[in-house]
């Protein structure tokens, strides 16, 4: 959705800010000061915008935008696993202690169960 591409286009934003805050100081100046001026909040119009001042920065914010997303779906994802394989292995556990349990019956009824 266009609302998860803007988000993940303001933490780019946040996070190539912190970058160049330690790097260069000119440039998080120009950058920070763009961003006040054009809020990062429609993500496609901002980096439209910001690449036609400094291409060079647009394609860091969309670098990283894509890094940070692939990050995210990773742990997502492994969430995901995680449960499958934990919800497989009660499933499993269960089934198993259904087979092995030896259900407590009348002892005159012994025979004609088995």
């Amino acid at each position: 959705s266009s609302q998860l591409m803007n988000y993940f286009t303001y933490k780019a934003v946040r996070t190539v800010l912190t970058q160049l805050y330690e790097m260069n100081p000119p440039s998080y100046r120009w950058l920070y000061n763009f961003v006040a001026v054009n809020k990062p909040t429609d993500g496609k119009l901002f980096l439209r915008a910001l690449g036609k001042e400094r291409q060079e920065l647009a394609e860091r914010v969309m670098i990283t935008r894509l890094s940070l997303y692939g990050k995210w779906i990773k742990k997502c994802d492994h969430a995901k696993m995680y449960e499958k394989i934990s919800n497989e292995n009660l499933e499993l556990m269960r089934e198993r202690l259904m087979e092995t349990v030896i259900w407590p019956t009348d002892d005159t009824n012994t025979e004609k169960i088995g």
